[in-house]
């Protein structure tokens, strides 16, 4: 839901530059055993370097896909798990984070109470849904459970694109119990229609499990409104537009637009009552949402609220309901063998509902101030790289490429952890009761979201953990952000080459910095306004550029009759590809006119493109990729490592490629952005 850029990868650490002499040499960086040395780097850069990985490594049964970002995350949440087991054993106060920590993470775990309890913790919710006898109460019950439970009306809290100082409410199109409208409305697909077929059987499965009439006329009555709710949703493609998903309005501007529902009811019991201002995000959307609320029967929308409730809280209701949840979400959705362990699951709500709470003691174990010393200089250096790329474009005028320098400039870079950490006095985390704490817990973060609405944006925010493996760009921020958990092992090698190192973190660095000059983030400038800071000239020439980069990705084919979606991956291509190009800049600049040295038989230049390769190293379950190719903005990581380099010219003449080999691609064709 929210406009932000993020990069799901792992990010190495590394040190900078010097040429300064070394008792020994160093360590090339590289996982040679890794390789497969019957591919030539010329023909795929990514089997070349990750193939004997690829034909070895068995996914493990509780992963849909598994590769060096997974480990990397399975290590925090073994970190964490450590964490919370510390804190469980502490005779904490009622009330403190330790006894709010310790009760939410033994609540989840506990499976035997959790079956004895049966369905009597999430009765009274579903009760509630019961009691709805009119569209006003209908309304009432949808605001009063903005957060809690996924409705066709999902809100969030950001800044306003054209005053970005200031919160503003945002609408947006939800409540489909599939991961999106293609699932529903593209009933040629013989593999979306296998999911929709498992889809039902879930949906039985509930209501067989919850005494619901008719499990079968139940589940296809919920799909039936899905469906519809599916055929007023925008795609993905449109979705990724600033200009279309920014219409401001206040409420009397929505109840005209979108008739049929009460649309101050909502917004009253959403803890959102007298709001000035709104930005619809698909206004078509919810003009079509409110008339079907309007119009459908009382009962199937009650009889679908039902289902979406029971699904929210499966994992925390008994045996039946979490094995059909898995079912479902895991094994048909995503392709895997098996649940995650529960004590994984449980880490992750806890992070969910007390996430800063944990990242505080984590960074305290974890992430020394070095660390963050070190990161913060890196950073610094891929921006200079960026500077100087910027003054060099062919292909953009002086008058844009001053205006492209204001936003470098006024980058905000946030590593490791926030400078202040969140409040959770008023979380209510009861020993033993599982549900409840899930329901609390998301009410509760709704409540302190809808306080800001309309009010000044708090530039501290973060919106990751630090123990979250990610990192992202804001646009209305205009900032960078590493949390601590990707800046660290195992692929940080104090004793390696730089050259690797910047193949792989500065590339993420670098991917962070291009997403504010993507085709979505060039469109805000320096202070987060969507603004239009281009002549018409320069505007042209990289729509262009973009083109050519969409017309080579669709030209994948991850599986069999599905190729890559170019326009909803263009974002996230021109990153990979501006942030390899930057750092790679970056990596010959800290050699500082001095050449690299041969170390495993790699020149410098060779092993900085195998470490962005094994980067991306990773494997994914067939399930998972037509999961991914539906709604993720991201290509798949062969693509991502071999389609950024085949157009960087670093890559050819570090392997003096020529024509005849795979990846060659001459100059002319070679596509050049930032």
């Amino acid at each position: 839901m929210k406009n932000v850029f993020r990069l799901t990868t792992l990010a190495l650490l590394m040190t900078l530059g010097g040429g300064a002499a070394m008792a020994a040499p160093p360590a090339s960086g590289l996982t040679l055993k890794d390789f497969d040395k019957s591919v030539r780097p010329q023909d795929d850069l990514f089997q070349a370097a990750n193939g004997h990985w690829l034909k070895t490594t068995e996914i493990p049964a509780d992963k849909s896909s598994f590769g060096a970002f997974h480990e990397l995350a399975d290590l925090s949440d073994k970190r964490v798990r450590a964490i919370i087991d510390a804190l469980a054993k502490k005779k904490a106060k009622a009330g403190s984070v330790d006894q709010k920590v310790g009760d939410y993470y033994a609540a989840y775990m506990n499976t035997a109470a959790i079956d004895k309890a049966g369905l009597t913790p999430v009765k009274p919710l579903l009760d509630s849904i019961a009691a709805i006898q009119t569209r006003a109460q209908l309304a009432t019950w949808l605001g009063a459970q903005t957060g809690v439970v996924d409705s066709p009306f999902p809100l969030a809290i950001e800044a306003d694109y054209q005053d970005p100082t200031i919160n503003r409410l945002q609408t947006w199109q939800g409540g489909l119990g599939l991961p999106d409208r293609d699932y529903y409305l593209k009933k040629d697909d013989e593999r979306l229609s296998k999911a929709r077929s498992a889809y039902a059987t879930y949906l039985q499965a509930l209501a067989r499990a919850a005494g619901i009439a008719d499990p079968e006329g139940s589940a296809q009555r919920v799909i039936a409104f899905e469906e519809k709710l599916a055929e007023v949703q925008w795609d993905k493609v449109s979705n990724r537009d600033p200009q279309k998903t920014y219409n401001p309005m206040t409420p009397a501007e929505l109840a005209q637009k979108a008739p049929g529902f009460d649309w101050t009811a909502f917004l009253t019991a959403a803890s959102l009552p007298g709001l000035d201002k709104l930005s619809a995000s698909q206004p078509s959307y919810l003009t079509g949402a409110a008339k079907l609320l309007g119009e459908a029967s009382l009962d199937d929308i009650k009889l679908y609220l039902s289902f979406r409730a029971l699904d929210a809280n499966a994992t925390v209701l008994p045996k039946a309901y979490r094995d059909a949840h898995f079912q479902f979400h895991g094994a048909a959705l995503t392709g895997a063998k098996a649940p995650l362990p529960r004590w994984q699951q449980a880490v992750g709500n806890v992070n969910g509902a007390l996430g800063e709470a944990v990242g505080e003691v984590y960074v305290q174990r974890y992430f020394p101030a070095a660390d963050k010393a070190r990161m913060l200089e890196l950073v610094h250096n891929l921006l200079a790289s960026y500077k100087e790329s910027i003054d060099k474009l062919s292909w953009m005028t002086p008058a844009t490429k001053a205006q492209a320098q204001d936003k470098l400039s006024k980058y905000m870079i946030k590593i490791g952890y926030p400078d202040v950490w969140r409040d959770y006095g008023a979380l209510d985390v009861r020993a033993g009761d599982a549900v409840g704490n899930g329901l609390r817990a998301a009410a509760f973060e709704w409540k302190r979201q809808a306080a800001k609405a309309s009010k000044p944006v708090d530039r501290r925010e973060w919106l990751m953990t630090p123990q979250t493996v990610n990192a992202y760009y804001n646009p209305t921020m205009n900032e960078i952000v590493f949390p601590a958990a990707i800046l660290q092992p195992p692929f940080y090698n104090t004793k390696a080459d730089d050259a690797a190192n910047y193949g792989a973190i500065g590339a993420v660095i670098g991917h962070e910095i291009s997403h504010g000059f993507d085709d979505q983030g060039s469109q805000f400038d320096g202070d987060g306004k969507l603004r239009n800071w281009w002549t018409d000239d320069d505007r042209k020439a990289f729509d262009a550029i973009g083109a050519k980069l969409v017309a080579q990705y669709e030209g994948y084919e991850p599986i069999a009759g599905k190729h890559l979606n170019g326009k909803l991956t263009l974002g996230e291509n021109i990153a990979d590809l501006s942030g390899l190009q930057i750092a790679y800049k970056a990596y010959l600049r800290s050699l500082g006119g001095k050449p690299a040295p041969v170390i495993d038989g790699f020149t410098g230049e060779q092993r900085f493109f195998m470490g962005w390769s094994q980067a991306w190293r990773e494997k994914a379950r067939d399930e998972r990729k037509l999961q991914l190719l539906t709604i993720d903005p991201h290509s798949p990581p062969e693509f991502r490592a071999n389609g950024a380099a085949i157009n960087h010219d670093g890559f050819h003449d570090a392997f003096k490629t020529k024509q005849g080999d795979k990846m060659y691609k001459a100059p002319e064709d070679r596509i050049r952005i930032w």
